[in-house]
């Protein structure tokens, strides 16, 4: 696939996820309104990344922002902790400060980037760079949180900027999420997602998949839960073994086919939930989807990574714009080597091909 074909296959997903997300927000007038507000700045948006196709530049309608690398929580197997992007033991330096972020948002809203993923460590950490966020109307950001501090002055924040949208994290039922998050998180996030409900607010939920807890995600009982809080955006992560000895909680080829096949059917039962699965999903635009193709990683230090669980780099935004980043060096030798836009059959093809990708640096 040709970055123009792959330019135009996302702007089709990009089109498609905008109509479920109205279908969506159908009895939510609030989100209604601000859904088909974006829906202008996202044509634009478009016409933007293709102006640069045109003169030889492909820009990724998406961008993982981890803006923080501290964390309220200790979660078993955190992919963020292992890679050093959250707690210190690996700490790679200063985080950026909220106006390099907030000059990392507005370039991007220049290029034409639709979607900002905020994460950490806990984003809600940065209440800085979140409120920096907020005042970027042009830019969706959807925040990646524990939940757990979503309460008081930031349920208001949300509620007065829609352009912010509450992602929870969730590992399933009561036993699975208290067991990798810590006794008592799971009832605080469903207390939020009460409140959030209460608000009108579109928010969702983000779930990582592994062998223990595949079937429990995709169960009837788990999307009823979720149903009944309000959340209609669910997106499946599968696991991603950072840690080694954790590599019995992956997804096999099997369990990945599986996975897909629940999915599908719950798209088709609840369809007034978006339902997204990554790297699942991706298989379906010609491979891996990191290095800029769809969407690229900034460390908290300013690091332009391929992917969240690949964090090697040869550019950092403290020393280059965000044009520069994309057009990292590294970033073409993923893509020309076919790394990143060959055969995928699910997984993270990056971090199954880490000494491949070690090597493009050398």
């Amino acid at each position: 696939m040709t970055t123009r074909e792959l330019n135009i296959y996302m702007n089709q997903s990009i089109e498609r996820l905008i109509k479920n997300t109205l279908k969506a927000t159908f009895a939510n007038p609030q989100a209604t309104a601000f859904v088909l507000k974006m829906q202008k700045v996202i044509v634009e948006a478009q016409k933007k990344r293709e102006n640069y196709e045109t003169s030889g530049t492909h820009i990724p309608a998406f961008l993982i922002s981890s803006i923080t690398d501290n964390c309220n929580l200790f979660c078993s197997g955190c992919y963020a902790r292992s890679n050093g992007i959250c707690g210190t033991s690996k700490s790679t330096g200063e985080n950026l400060s909220v106006m390099q972020w907030k000059q990392i948002f507005t370039d991007a809203v220049e290029m034409g980037i639709s979607f900002n993923l905020l994460a950490g460590g806990e984003p809600l950490l940065r209440k800085d760079v979140i409120f920096a966020a907020a005042d970027v109307k042009n830019m969706i950001f959807p925040v990646f949180t524990n939940g757990t501090l979503l309460q008081g002055e930031y349920l208001d924040i949300f509620v007065n900027n829609r352009n912010l949208i509450p992602v929870l994290s969730l590992e399933g039922e009561q036993n699975e999420t208290d067991k990798r998050r810590g006794n008592g998180v799971y009832d605080k996030i469903m207390l939020v997602m009460k409140q959030l409900n209460a608000k009108k607010l579109f928010f969702g939920t983000s779930v990582t998949v592994t062998t223990e807890n595949r079937q429990t995600v995709t169960s009837t009982s788990f999307l009823e839960t979720l149903q009944k809080s309000g959340c209609k955006l669910v997106i499946y992560v599968e696991y991603v073994p950072i840690e080694k000895d954790t590599a019995y909680l992956a997804l096999t080829n099997k369990d990945c086919e599986e996975l897909d096949q629940a999915i599908d059917i719950l798209r088709k039962q609840y369809e007034s939930t978006i339902f997204l699965s990554f790297p699942g999903d991706e298989k379906y635009m010609g491979g891996c989807l990191a290095a800029g193709r769809g969407f690229f990683h900034i460390s908290p230090g300013g690091n332009a990574e391929a992917c969240p669980f690949s964090p090697y780099s040869d550019r950092n935004l403290t020393q280059v714009s965000l044009l520069e980043a994309i057009q990292s060096p590294f970033f073409e030798k993923l893509r020309s080597s076919g790394l990143v836009d060959g055969e995928h059959t699910g997984g993270c093809t990056l971090f199954e091909k880490e000494d491949d990708v070690k090597n493009l640096l050398l």
